[in-house]
This record gives structure tokens, C-alpha cells and sequence, in this order.
């Protein structure tokens, strides 16, 4: 049994991503490539590494153990590449993913406490969507993440065992309305008065479903702009170009010209801002951040 480590970071790639095709795009190669690469990892652990289905390509049994491993391999032999460089080694390196509302107010408060308390850890952040960070997870590209879920809190995922996870904020889910609108006179709105209008989404970088149009609507409701971006999503409502929902935990974030209101005269929309880590137990670093995120969470 022999593994390449061009392999092992295919395997790696493919299970973050969700699809042979976006793993190639991501590693700049063909998908004829990642196809053979695949074949190879396939002959050497004599099982099958991936089933593709409906959603994309899931993890066998046997390759969540491949995975598992590889990240170990992979690690190292990063570390020894830093290191014939001349860079010193890290120590306390933590890979944070963070949902983009994570990363307007919880994210920066969490890193100012870590710099006070433990300067010496280091931690490298990416934005992603809950979906796309919960398969970085699991494929051992980052070892913590801020993800948000909506009722009814289900397991992020179905495979064994299940990732660890910790509510860090259980928050009310609230709509942003231009500051020149006639809503805005108002510290909260009925869901009947939200018929009819135009609204500004936000989509992850997986493609996942749509985010900012209110979940109780009755109609079919009509999206105006769609973006990757929260900063462009808010300014588009400060222009008056349309409403979006966002968590109470974001207030203090809104740009000028934005109200946030509450939604009355339906069934209450809560959202819990979770922190999420592979199953079993964790690096001291990682457990300080999470300490940080905790105290980050209180102060919002």
C-alpha cells in the first residue's frame, strides 16, 4: 500500500469542496487529473474513497480514515517545507473558519482577547458557509469553526462520530430595512407589512441556498440582488435597494443608513451562532481560542 502525497491532497481537497470538478478548479488541475489521482489512492487502500451522489462526493468509510490521517501527513510535511526555508516552525497555529456575520463582530473580538491572553498563539481565519466549513472540518483543512443554525438544530452533518459542537449565542433573527424607508420608523415590523417587498440575499461559496429573504413569508418572494459579500448585501440596503435578514448579534455592525428591526405577527426565527471541532479531544491552542470565543460571545 503506497499513497502519493499529490494524492493525499486531492482526497483532501475533493472532500472540502463537495465535487471532483470544484477540487480540480481549486488545485488548478484538470478533472480528468483528480479523476486519476483518485484511481491511484483507490488502488493502494484497495477500496472505494468516494460515493457520488445527488450532493456531490461523500467520504466512504474508508476514505474518512484516509482523511483523517492525511491531515496528520499533510501538516508535517508543510512544516518541514517552512522549515528547509529557513522559517521557524509554528507553534499554536490554530485554522478558524468563520461564517461572514461571525466575521463582522464575533471573530475580531475573539482575536483581540486571544492577543491579551495568549500572544503567542497564532490563528489564521477563512470565511466560508456553515455547509462548506462543516466539510473543511471533516477533510481536516481547519481545526475550529464559528457556524450558525436555524431550527430545527440538527447535527451538522451524518457522519460518525459527530463533530463536537458548543452554542456560543442563541439570537433572534431580525431584518434590515433602509434608514429612508417607512418601516424604519420602527423598532419592529409586522411579517404582513414585509409582503411584496424586494430583498437582497447572500449566497456561500459552496453555491448553497440563498440567505436574507424572511423565512415566514407566504409568498414566493422576489430577490432583487444576490451576493457573496455581507458588506455589499448591507450597503445595497443602506441604497435602498431592498431588505435582508440578519442576527440581532449584528447591529452593532450595520453601516449607516440601515435599521434593524424586529418581526412581529409570526412564528419566532432564532439563530444559534455555534463553535464547531472534530470529535475527540483537542490542542491546547485550540481549546485557548475557544476559551476566546466564549468571552467574545458574552461581550456581544
Amino acid at each position: 500500500m503506497e499513497f502519493t502525497l499529490t494524492g493525499l491532497r486531492v482526497v483532501r481537497e475533493i472532500a472540502e469542496r463537495g465535487t471532483f470538478s470544484a477540487a480540480a478548479e481549486s488545485l488548478g488541475y484538470t478533472q480528468s487529473a483528480v479523476s486519476r489521482q483518485i484511481a491511484a489512492v483507490e488502488r493502494a487502500a484497495g477500496a472505494t474513497v468516494f460515493e457520488r451522489t445527488r450532493d456531490g462526493a461523500v467520504p466512504t468509510p474508508a476514505g474518512r480514515v484516509i482523511l483523517r490521517h492525511a491531515a496528520t501527513v499533510l501538516d508535517a510535511v508543510d512544516a518541514v517545507e517552512r522549515e528547509l526555508r529557513g522559517m521557524p516552525a509554528e507553534t499554536g497555529h490554530v485554522r478558524l473558519g468563520a461564517i461572514p456575520s461571525a466575521g463582522a463582530v464575533m471573530l475580531p473580538r475573539a482575536l483581540t482577547i486571544l492577543r491579551r491572553t495568549h500572544p503567542g498563539i497564532a490563528v489564521t481565519s477563512r470565511e466560508g458557509s456553515t455547509p462548506a466549513l462543516t466539510r473543511s472540518l471533516r477533510a481536516g483543512t481547519i481545526d475550529l469553526a464559528i457556524l450558525a443554525v436555524g431550527p430545527p438544530f440538527r447535527a451538522l452533518d451524518a457522519e460518525k462520530p459527530a463533530l463536537r459542537t458548543e452554542t456560543l449565542l442563541e439570537r433572534e433573527l431580525c431584518v434590515a430595512v433602509p434608514a429612508s424607508d417607512p418601516l424604519a420608523g420602527n423598532d419592529s415590523v409586522h411579517i404582513d407589512d414585509l409582503a411584496g417587498r424586494r430583498w437582497i440575499a447572500s449566497v456561500g461559496a459552496g453555491g448553497e441556498d440563498l440567505l436574507g429573504v424572511w423565512p415566514g413569508l407566504a409568498e414566493r418572494a422576489e430577490i432583487a440582488h444576490v451576493t457573496r459579500n455581507w458588506l455589499t448585501k448591507l450597503q445595497l440596503v443602506a441604497a435602498g435597494c431592498g431588505l435582508t435578514t440578519v442576527p440581532a448579534s449584528m447591529i452593532t455592525a450595520m453601516p449607516a443608513g440601515v435599521r434593524v428591526l424586529t418581526v412581529r405577527g409570526g412564528p419566532k426565527e432564532s439563530r444559534r451562532l455555534i463553535a464547531a471541532c472534530p470529535p475527540g479531544r483537542q490542542p491546547e491552542s485550540v481549546v485557548r481560542v475557544l476559551t476566546a470565543l466564549r468571552a467574545a460571545s458574552r461581550q456581544v
